[in-house]
């Protein structure tokens, strides 16, 4: 027997029972289409985390304090001040493959203006940081190395904080009060979005450094110190150069803990992604277990069509049909139904993705390997849960089957 005529009797069957069959394929259409959207929201998540760290600048290098340690107990990274504005000036001078590098002096206040206020976070920082953080300006300008040298009273503010004190006015040219400093408004940074880790980076004002630690700090210590290296191969060796210029400048000797922590956008992306893999993975293993059970829909429903049919599969072998032909016609059925539980759950799949992305905003790609991956466990589940009912159909007596009514 052709596959093309087993393929029609197995379209033929199950159009015969076409209530019953829709039934069986349910659980492998929900299966199907619930892996394709899980990877597609993996794949979104992924792109979406790709985004807010590379919009966290180019080729960055974080450089953060230490841990602070009591009685052998760490309060974790970032706990105790150990950097300095010394160790920017080492740094700018002797890290080659450095092209910018600003320190970050932060603090918390109220900003106000007029009769509106908003608690924000402020950071003080040189005319680098902008061309570190490839932050630019919708409106405005940015401050330059004079305004740092002279810790001239101006500031950027980030979108939130200017909606929230002046609204849909332009902020650039009014004045805010900053720890009860009146400080002038020369820029609006341009929107960023909240960070992988959902922290909104437009609340924020972006003022000088010596402003910040002359007129509102007071702190000789910097919260961290942001590079930029030349390149994306630079990376690693401005990483290197750094460690040992603070181990040297710091007097921790080769073998000393350090009392620094030193960071890169790869590590930061990995981190966020790490997350994002497991839930995935996670959420597209529960997705499976719908396909598991649709596979055993179809055993039961394959097992229920051996047992009515067994007068014809009797007939077909008195008429010449071999074991194999009558093995070969159930599992085809099996498949033909695993199959189209396949491409509906995959149109379903790529359909509901599609409204995902347009209710969240994120790309929600339904790319060929995840629908192949999704067609091809499909057909697995028919042949694997198939198997036994078209072995069963198979290895009925001819004459036994004939006396069946």
């Amino acid at each position: 027997m052709n596959k093309l005529a087993l393929v029609r009797i197995a379209l033929g069957s199950i159009r015969r029972n076409a209530g019953r069959s829709l039934l069986t394929i349910l659980g492998v259409v929900i299966g199907v289409g619930s892996v394709v959207v899980m990877v597609a929201i993996g794949q979104g998540a992924r792109a979406e985390i790709a985004a807010r760290v590379a919009s966290l600048g180019t080729n960055l290098v974080v450089v953060t304090p230490g841990a602070l340690n009591r009685s052998g107990v760490s309060a974790g990274a970032g706990s105790t001040d150990t950097l300095t504005l010394d160790d920017v000036e080492v740094i700018e001078r002797e890290v080659y493959g450095a092209m910018a590098v600003s320190p970050v002096v932060a603090s918390g206040t109220l900003a106000v203006a007029g009769n509106a206020n908003w608690r924000t976070a402020i950071q003080g920082v040189n005319d680098d940081w902008f061309n570190i953080r490839s932050w630019s300006v919708s409106s405005g300008r940015t401050f330059d190395a004079n305004e740092v040298r002279a810790a001239r009273k101006v500031c950027l503010l980030g979108v939130t904080v200017a909606e929230a004190l002046f609204g849909a006015d332009d902020p650039v040219g009014r004045e805010v009060r900053l720890r009860g400093i009146p400080v002038e408004v020369i820029g609006l940074l341009a929107r960023k979005g909240p960070t992988a880790e959902g922290n909104d980076q437009d609340d924020i004002a972006i003022l000088p450094y010596t402003t910040v630690r002359q007129r509102m700090a007071g702190r000789q210590y910097i919260a961290q110190i942001l590079l930029r290296a030349n390149s994306e191969d630079d990376v690693s060796d401005v990483m290197v150069d750094t460690a040992q210029i603070l181990r040297e400048t710091h007097r921790l000797g080769a073998r000393g803990e350090a009392d620094f922590t030193i960071r890169d956008q790869r590590q930061i992306a990995e981190a966020s992604r790490g997350t994002t893999d497991v839930m995935t993975t996670l959420l597209s293993a529960v997705a499976s277990v719908s396909l598991v059970v649709g596979g055993i829909g179809i055993m039961n429903i394959m097992l229920v069509s051996v047992t009515e049919r067994t007068r014809e599969i009797g007939i077909r072998r008195a008429v010449g049909a071999r074991r194999s032909d009558v093995l070969a016609q159930f599992l085809v059925e099996a498949v033909v139904l695993s199959g189209l539980g396949g491409v509906l759950g995959a149109i379903g799949g790529a359909a509901m993705a599609s409204a995902v992305g347009a209710l969240t905003g994120w790309s929600t790609p339904v790319t060929a390997s995840s629908l192949s991956i999704a067609m091809g466990f499909s057909g697995f589940i028919g042949v694997f849960f198939g198997w036994y009912p078209a072995r069963r159909a198979a290895a009925l007596d001819p004459i036994d089957a004939l006396r069946h009514a």
